[in-house]
């Protein structure tokens, strides 16, 4: 049986703040298995986020095992992001 999915305590703000922008935001931390937490989508483009806790100590925001074979499985887009100004350069660079 699997565990309720970790989410990180600023993922709730950065979503809030991304919807507030206009972008849809769905959490996808439930899929387990290193897949992102989130969904982002604006104007016909789609992102993924894995969203670390700026306010923990380094070691606690590494990717987990999952995550990281995760990451090198996908063959599209992934970011890691701390807060919704890295979230928003990462979508201004894939524009």
């Amino acid at each position: 049986m699997r565990r309720a999915a970790k989410v990180d305590d600023n993922q709730e703000q950065l979503v809030y703040e991304l919807r507030q922008l206009g972008y849809s935001v769905q959490s996808i931390a439930t899929v387990g298995k290193g897949c992102p937490d989130l969904l982002v989508g604006l104007r016909n483009r789609n992102w993924l986020f894995e969203v670390k806790d700026p306010a923990k100590w380094p070691s606690a925001r590494a990717l987990t095992k999952d995550e990281v074979e995760w990451h090198a499985f996908w063959k599209g887009q992934v970011a890691v992001v701390q807060t919704t100004e890295e979230a928003l350069e990462v979508m201004r660079g894939l524009d």
